[in-house]
C-alpha cells in the first residue's frame, strides 16, 4: 500500500485530505510543517509527499531536497500560480490548486504513483540487463520511459513516433476516440523532451465555461471584468518554458482560437484587459476526438489554427483495434486495484478473459479501467467473472475467428432460397441486415457467419452496430 506524507498547516484541510486518501486505500501520515515532518519521520521512505507551498517556517519546496527523489505534489491557491510553477522548476513533480476537487486530487496522486512505479520498474529492468550482459535481440515492449502498456503493431509504431517527435519543439496533434489515453501520450512527449524539468500544464477545453476560458488560458488584469479584484497569470503563462497540453481543443471557442494562434505565431500573449504583450516559450500539444479538418471546412474551427496544430499528427488506435493488448491492460488494472484493497488472490476467470478480449469497448481504456475497478470492489471470490465485469456480450458467439476471409457460400443450409446476392438498390449493410433477419430463425450463428463470409465475432459486432437482436427461439443450441 503506497505511503503518503501530507504536510499542511491548516488542520481542517489536512484532516479532510487524510480521510480522502485513506478511503482510497492509501496509508497516510501528516505533519503541520517541514520541521515537524523532519522530526517525526524519515522523509525519503515515503512514496509521495503532498505539501502546501506556504508553511510556517520553511516552504513546502524544501521537501523536494529532503525527499531525496521522493515525488512532491505542491498545493497552492490560484493567486500563487506563478509560485507553483516556480516550485515545479525546483523539482516538484506537479502542483494542484486549492480548493481542489476530490477527483482531481485522486487522479493526480494515482498518476504520480503510477509514473514513479514505471520509472522504478524501468530502472530495475536496465540494472538487470546490465548485470546479465547484452539485452536480448528483438523489440523492446517494456516502454517504461513512455509509460503506456501494450505491444501491438499500431502501438509499437506510435512509440517509435513518440521517441522521434518528443525531442523537437514541433506542435503535436493527438487524435483518437475518447478514453484511448491521449493525455498519456502527451505526458510521454513532455517527459522525453528537453522541457521535461519544466512544467506541463494540462487544460481540458471542454471543462471550462466559455465565458471564462480566455481568462483561464491567457490571464487577466485587475478590473478587466466584474469580479477581477486582482491580476492573475493564465495557464499559458504558467507553462512558460514547458509544455501546454490542450485536451479536446475542438471545443475551444473561435475567439480563444484567435488568441491561441497569436501564441503559436508570435510567441506572445496578452492578458485580458491589458494593452501590453509578453513573450512566452511554450510547446503546444493538442488532443481531440473530433475531425478538426471537417470542422474547419464548416467554419467551426479556424483553418489557419488547424494547420498550425497539424505539424505532427499522432493517431491513437481504439482499444478494440489493439488485439491482445486489452488483456494486458486489464491485468495491469487488476493488479493496481487489488493492491489498493490489499488483495493478492484476484484473477480473471476464463469467461472474463474471453469477454475482455472480444468486447468492443466503446469507452476504450477508461471504460475498461472502470469495469475492472467495479469488479474488484464487488468480487467475493478469487475469480472475477464476465458477469461481474458488467460486459453485455454473448460469450457463446465468441469462438475463434475461424471463418475470417471465407467468401459467402452458395447452396446448402435450411433455407429454400439461398441465392441472396446484393442487388443494386441494397447497400452492404442493408444486405447484411436483410440476410440476418430472414435466416436467423432457422440458422445457427456459425451458419450465418459462414454464409456471410465473416467470423462470429464480426457477426456479433455488426448486430450490435445495426441493433439486430438475437432470436433464441427455433434455433438449435451450439456446443
Amino acid at each position: 500500500m503506497p505511503h503518503i506524507l501530507i504536510v499542511e498547516d491548516e488542520t481542517i484541510i489536512r484532516s479532510a485530505l487524510r480521510r480522502l486518501l485513506e478511503r482510497n486505500q492509501y496509508q497516510v501520515s501528516e505533519a503541520g510543517s517541514v520541521q515537524e515532518a523532519q522530526e517525526r519521520f524519515t522523509i525519503p521512505t515515503f512514496d509521495l509527499i503532498v505539501s502546501d507551498l506556504r508553511l510556517p517556517g520553511a516552504p513546502g519546496t524544501e521537501l523536494i531536497k529532503l525527499g531525496q527523489g521522493t515525488p512532491v505534489l505542491i498545493m497552492t491557491s490560484y493567486a500563487s500560480l506563478r509560485s507553483a510553477v516556480d516550485s515545479m522548476k525546483m523539482g516538484a513533480v506537479d502542483y494542484i490548486a486549492k480548493p481542489f476537487d476530490h477527483d482531481e486530487m485522486l487522479q493526480a496522486v494515482a498518476r504520480i504513483l503510477r509514473d514513479r512505479q514505471s520509472v522504478q520498474a524501468s530502472g530495475e529492468a536496465v540494472a538487470s540487463k546490465a548485470t546479465n550482459g547484452a539485452a536480448k535481440a528483438g523489440p523492446d515492449n517494456s516502454n517504461g520511459e513512455i509509460g503506456i502498456i501494450g505491444s501491438c503493431p499500431p502501438m509499437q509504431d506510435l512509440y517509435g513516433k513518440i521517441r522521434k517527435v518528443a525531442p523537437t519543439d514541433s506542435n503535436v496533434l493527438i487524435q483518437g476516440e475518447s478514453g484511448t489515453g491521449k493525455e498519456l501520450v502527451a505526458r510521454a512527449l513532455h517527459n522525453l523532451s528537453k522541457r521535461a524539468k519544466a512544467p506541463m500544464i494540462s487544460v481540458n477545453c471542454a471543462a471550462i465555461p466559455e465565458s471564462l476560458i480566455e481568462s483561464e488560458l491567457f490571464g487577466h488584469e485587475k478590473g478587466a471584468f466584474t469580479g477581477a479584484s486582482a491580476g492573475r497569470a493564465g495557464l499559458v503563462e504558467a507553462a512558460d518554458g514547458g509544455t501546454l497540453f490542450l485536451d479536446e481543443i475542438g471545443e475551444l471557442p473561435l475567439e480563444a482560437q484567435a488568441r491561441l494562434l497569436r501564441v503559436l505565431q508570435e510567441g506572445e500573449i496578452r492578458r485580458v484587459g491589458s494593452v501590453q504583450s509578453q513573450k512566452v516559450d511554450v510547446r503546444l500539444i493538442a488532443a481531440t476526438h473530433r475531425d478538426l479538418k471537417s470542422l474547419a471546412k464548416i467554419g467551426q474551427f479556424r483553418e489557419d489554427l488547424y494547420y498550425r496544430l497539424h505539424v505532427i499528427a499522432l493517431k491513437l488506435p481504439a482499444l478494440r483495434e489493439r488485439g491482445a493488448d486489452v488483456n494486458e491492460i486489464a491485468n495491469a488494472f487488476l493488479a493496481r486495484q487489488s493492491a489498493r484493497i490489499n488483495r493478492t488472490d484476484l484473477k480473471f476467470a476464463a469467461d472474463a478473459e474471453q469477454a475482455i478480449r472480444h468486447y468492443s469497448w466503446p469507452g476504450n481504456v477508461r471504460e475498461l479501467e472502470n469495469a475492472v475497478e467495479r469488479a474488484v470492489i464487488l468480487s467475493e471470490s478469487p475469480e472475477i467473472s464476465a458477469e461481474l465485469l458488467g460486459i453485455d456480450i454473448e460469450l457463446g458467439d465468441l469462438e475463434d475467428d475461424e471463418f475470417i476471409g471465407l467468401p459467402p457460400q452458395q447452396g446448402g443450409g435450411n433455407s429454400g432460397n439461398n441465392n441472396h446476392e446484393p442487388t443494386e438498390d441494397l447497400s452492404l449493410e442493408d444486405y447484411f441486415q436483410h440476410f440476418v433477419l430472414e435466416h436467423q430463425d432457422h440458422m445457427t450463428e456459425t451458419e450465418l457467419a459462414r454464409k456471410l463470409g465473416v467470423s462470429r465475432k464480426c457477426l456479433w459486432e455488426r448486430r450490435q452496430r445495426l441493433g439486430i437482436p438475437r432470436r433464441k427461439t427455433g434455433v438449435a443450441s451450439e456446443s
